[in-house]
């Protein structure tokens, strides 16, 4: 920099006209900012006449560091570039990471849509098939939901389902993939998580008084998500529903398996007896107990009710 300031000095000194010397300034300021603060854009340029190689490494570099808007570009640059060359269908599934990462999952499944269609027998099409499911996994958790966490039975339960049904083709597709693990556990607890749905609903319709439809989704939990952690819960939701329908053998035929293959269920007295409680909706409480959040004017609270399980001969 020392020797640019002297060379200017000696073009003064030698007749150098104003105009020259402020072009030769301005010349000299624009390339010094070239070099020191170069943005996103002039990355950009530059990589634009970089190899092929050379591209994906620049695309890698910007993907490691977190700054998954100008990995994406280079990517789509390098397949637009070189659309036969070796890195092209590599670029392909890594912008569905990218994508994935920088939380435009919509873009991200369709990236995966279209690499699944484009190459089907490809050797890293199960990469694509996993991030399917996990892309629908992650719709309806936000940033709170994935710090804090949530309960993930409240939520819509659209996406827990497809992705559900996309581990589900994964894990058929390709039984030994390196994500085969992953996808699997990945589905045991979403089928945790659409059985306790269902049983939330059916509680609900408990609540008000609809037993038919609460038993309906109760029985749907125990045929179709058997193996999951709700069973009992949808066992004595059948259970309690039939009993107030006035279906006293069909509610010991639930009873009976309930006590068979989960005696210690937290529903059970000493005696071996189901205990449902009672519980007081709004509009049976008054305003002083509403506006006390319960503590005065407590309404009487029936006694809990007793099911027996009816002795078979």
């Amino acid at each position: 920099m020392q020797t640019s300031v002297m060379s200017i000095k000696m073009n003064i000194s030698h007749g150098s006209s104003p105009m020259r010397y402020l072009t030769f300034i301005s010349t000299l300021f624009l390339v010094s900012c070239s070099w020191f603060g170069g943005s996103d854009e002039d990355e950009d340029d530059f990589v634009a006449e970089t190899s092929e190689e050379l591209l994906y490494e620049s695309a890698q570099t910007s993907l490691r560091s977190g700054n998954y808007d100008l990995g994406i570009r280079k990517l789509q640059r390098l397949e637009a570039r070189f659309p036969f060359g070796r890195y092209a269908e590599q670029a392909q599934l890594e912008v569905v990471y990218a994508y994935f990462m920088s939380s435009d999952l919509d873009t991200a499944e369709s990236a995966c849509d279209r690499f699944i269609r484009l190459h089907p027998q490809h050797p890293n099409a199960d990469y694509a098939y996993f991030m399917k499911g996990l892309i629908s996994f992650s719709y309806n958790r936000g940033t709170f939901d994935r710090l804090l966490g949530g309960e993930e039975s409240r939520r819509d339960m659209t996406h827990i389902r497809q992705a559900f049904l996309n581990f589900s083709e994964f894990l058929i597709k390709f039984p030994q993939s390196d994500y085969a693990t992953d996808a699997w556990h990945r589905m045991v607890y979403l089928r945790n998580v659409l059985a306790q749905s269902e049983v939330d609903i059916a509680s609900y319709y408990i609540g008000r008084k609809a037993y038919v439809a609460a038993a309906n989704r109760a029985r749907t939990v125990v045929e179709d998500y058997s193996q999951s952690e709700a069973v009992p819960d949808a066992l004595a939701i059948i259970v309690e529903a039939n009993y107030r329908l006035g279906l006293e053998s069909a509610a010991d035929d639930a009873l009976q398996i309930l006590a068979l293959n989960y005696p210690d269920y937290r529903g059970f007295d000493d005696a071996g007896n189901l205990v449902l409680e009672e519980t007081i909706e709004n509009r049976h409480r008054s305003w002083v107990n509403v506006m006390t959040f319960g503590l005065l004017d407590r309404p009487d609270i029936p006694p809990p009710i007793q099911i027996r399980q009816a002795s078979r001969s």
